[in-house]
């Protein structure tokens, strides 16, 4: 499972972890996620690479919203995340954003 969610007891968020399997991530040595909840900043949200190959980052993320979000890669590629909860029309190029629902 690519997307986790964990509520908190003592705060309204909940823990989100993302992940990227190597089969999209391939040969990457830096991804990053980028979403509303960093302004789409590029940089603001590196993924630590696991020994699987595998990316990985935690956030917490207010609950009762919905967030999109993309995997970019070598910042160079965009990725979709395979298991997102769905899919939005993007208002940039001809893709689409995944969906986090929290």
């Amino acid at each position: 499972m690519s997307l986790q969610k964990k509520p908190l007891k003592t705060r309204p968020v909940s823990k989100v972890t993302f992940r990227l399997p190597p089969e999209a991530a391939g040969e990457a040595d830096k991804v990053t996620l980028v979403g509303d909840f960093n302004n789409w900043d590029p940089q603001a949200t590196p993924m630590q690479r696991l020994s699987s190959g595998e990316f990985k980052a935690t956030l917490d993320l207010e609950r009762g919203r919905k967030y999109q979000f993309r995997y970019l890669i070598e910042d160079m590629v965009w990725e979709n995340d395979w298991e997102a909860d769905d899919y939005v029309a993007s208002d940039v190029g001809n893709c689409e954003n995944c969906v986090v629902m929290v």
